[in-house]
C-alpha cells in the first residue's frame, strides 16, 4: 500500500465520520474559550502566590 492511497483512504474516512460541518453540538466555543481563561488565569495567580521571591 503506497502513501498515496493510505491518505486517500484516511481523507475518505475523515469525511464519512462528520456528516455535519465537524463541530459537535454540545461545545459551545464561548464557554470552552471562557473556561479554559479562567483556568489559566487562576492558575496564573496560585503561581503569582506562590513565587515569593522577588
Amino acid at each position: 500500500m503506497s502513501f498515496h492511497s493510505a491518505a486517500a483512504q484516511l481523507v475518505t474516512l475523515a469525511a464519512e465520520g462528520e456528516p455535519h460541518g465537524g463541530n459537535h453540538d454540545s461545545l459551545n466555543p464561548a464557554i470552552t474559550g471562557g473556561s479554559a481563561l479562567v483556568i489559566l488565569l487562576l492558575l496564573l495567580w496560585i503561581t503569582t502566590r506562590f513565587n515569593r521571591d522577588r
